[in-house]
C-alpha cells in the first residue's frame, strides 16, 4: 500500500489547468455555480475521469459521481470529494484541491494496477459556496436529507434566476434522485482557510469536526428623504441604523471571543443616491461558534441589540434566519484513519476544528466522515491571492490516498 504514491506534478498541472475556467486578472477564479464557467470545468472534470476508466453519474441537482470499480460491485463505495465552484473573488484551491486531489487518487490507483475491495467514487458537489444561490452546501445538504430537491431547484439568485433553470441551461441536471446513492464513508481534502497549521508549522490537519453557524438576512426600513432639507432629528436613516447594527454584530462576536465569530459580508442600500437619505438597507449576518449553546446565546444577544438600534433610529427591522448548521463532530474511526495515514506518509498531524462549513458537514449526518487540511499562506482564502505550495498539495493528496486505502479495509 505504501508503494502507491500521488503524481504531484500531474496534480499541480490539473490545478493550474482548471484555473483557466473563470480565471481573473489577479490570478484567482470567478466561477459561480451553474454559470458557463462552471459548465466548462465540469466538462473538463468529466472528461478527465472518463479517461481514467471511470463511469459518471449525475443526480438531479447536478452532483457528479465518478466511479472507479472495485473487486466487489455489491459493496457501497468509499467516497471523497469537494467542489469546483468559487466565490466571486475566489482562489485556485478552495474546494478545487479536494476534487483534483481526489482525481490524483484515482489516477494513482489506476496507474498502480491496485484494485480496491470497494468501488471508489469522487464527487463534485454543486453550489458549495452559496455565493450565487443561498444557502451554501445546498446540494450535499439535499443528499443528506436536510433539503428537498424541490426546495433547491426553486431557489433564486439575487437576479431572480431559478436554480433549476440555471442547471438546465448548462445541461447538468441528471436523472438520479439526489441522495439515492449508497456511501460507505466520505473523506474531504481541503485547504485550512485559516492560519493555525501554517503558524504552528504543521503540513497536515486531521479535522475533528465543523463549528456551528447561522446565517440571517436583515432588512431595515425607514423613509427616503431629501438630504438637503430634512433635519437630522426628523430622519429615518436606514443606512445609519444598519451601521450601528453591523457594529453590534462585531461586538457580540467579540463578547464571545476567541471562538465567537460575526460577519456582515453583503450590503444593499436603496435608493443609493448621493443626495437621498436611505429608506431601505439590506444586509446579511454570519454567526459562528463551535458550541451550539454559545451560538444560541450569541443569537439572543444580537437580536436584542438590533431591536434596540431599530427603536432608537426610528426604523423598522425585519430579520430572518436562512440557514442553521449545527456543530458537527466527525467519525472517530475516520479521524483515526486520517491520522494514521498522515503518520505513515511521514507527517505529524494536528487535530483541528474547521471554522468554515464544508460538504463534509452534511455527509457526516449519513455516513462516517472526516476531513484532511493542508495549510494556506497567511491563512488567506475566499481571495484571489489564496496560495498553497506544490508540496502541500501533494502531501494532502497522499494522505487522502492513504485514507481511502485504509477505509477500504475498515468498512
Amino acid at each position: 500500500m505504501s508503494n502507491i504514491r500521488i503524481d504531484g506534478r500531474a496534480l499541480w498541472a490539473d490545478l493550474m489547468e482548471t484555473a483557466r475556467f473563470g480565471g481573473t486578472e489577479k490570478g484567482g477564479i470567478k466561477r459561480l455555480t451553474l454559470t458557463e464557467e462552471d459548465r466548462q470545468v465540469r466538462d473538463w472534470f468529466a472528461s478527465a475521469c472518463t479517461a481514467l476508466g471511470c463511469t459518471m453519474t449525475i443526480d438531479r441537482l447536478g452532483n457528479m459521481f465518478a466511479r472507479l470499480e472495485g473487486q466487489d460491485p455489491t459493496l457501497p463505495p468509499i467516497t471523497m470529494g469537494s467542489h469546483l465552484d468559487t466565490q466571486p473573488t475566489g482562489g485556485k484551491f478552495d474546494g478545487i484541491l479536494g476534487v483534483l486531489g481526489g482525481l490524483a487518487v484515482l489516477r494513482a490507483l489506476r496507474e498502480s494496477g491496485h484494485v480496491t475491495r470497494h468501488p471508489i467514487e469522487l464527487i463534485n458537489w454543486t453550489n458549495e459556496e452559496g455565493s450565487r444561490f443561498s444557502p451554501p452546501m445546498m446540494c450535499s445538504g439535499a443528499f443528506a436529507g436536510a433539503f428537498t430537491e424541490e426546495e433547491v431547484l426553486d431557489k433564486r439568485d439575487r437576479a431572480g434566476e431559478r436554480f433549476g433553470d440555471a442547471l438546465d441551461a448548462i445541461a447538468y441536471r441528471g436523472e438520479q434522485q439526489c441522495g439515492d446513492h449508497p456511501v460507505a464513508a466520505y473523506f474531504e481534502l481541503h485547504i485550512e482557510q485559516g492560519p493555525i497549521l501554517e503558524a504552528e508549522d504543521y503540513v497536515i490537519g486531521s479535522v475533528t469536526g465543523v463549528q456551528g453557524m447561522r446565517w440571517y438576512e436583515a432588512t431595515v426600513t425607514g423613509r427616503d428623504a431629501h438630504a438637503g432639507s430634512t433635519p437630522m432629528t426628523m430622519r429615518a436613516d436606514t443606512l445609519l441604523a444598519a451601521a450601528s447594527m453591523i457594529a453590534a454584530v462585531s461586538r457580540v462576536a467579540q463578547d464571545h471571543a476567541p471562538l465567537g465569530l460575526g460577519t456582515v459580508g453583503l450590503i444593499e442600500n436603496r435608493p443609493n443616491s448621493h443626495n437621498v437619505v436611505p429608506g431601505e438597507t439590506f444586509f446579511t449576518i454570519d454567526l459562528r461558534h463551535p458550541d451550539d449553546a454559545v451560538l444560541a446565546e450569541m443569537e439572543k444577544s444580537l437580536l436584542t441589540a438590533l431591536d434596540s438600534v431599530a427603536e432608537s433610529g426610528k426604523v423598522t427591522l425585519s430579520i430572518r434566519q436562512i440557514w442553521d448548521a449545527p456543530a458537527v463532530p466527525f467519525d472517530r474511526r475516520c479521524i483515526d484513519i486520517v491520522t494514521d495515514s498522515a503518520r505513515e506518509a511521514g507527517y505529524t498531524p494536528r487535530e483541528i476544528v474547521s471554522g468554515p462549513g464544508h460538504d463534509a458537514a452534511y455527509l457526516a449526518r449519513i455516513t462516517p466522515t472526516a476531513m484532511i487540511f493542508v495549510p494556506c499562506r497567511d491563512g488567506l482564502s475566499h481571495n484571489e491571492a489564496e496560495s498553497i505550495t506544490k508540496a502541500e498539495a501533494e502531501a494532502g493528496a497522499n494522505v487522502l490516498l492513504g485514507a481511502i486505502l485504509r477505509a477500504d479495509r475498515v468498512f
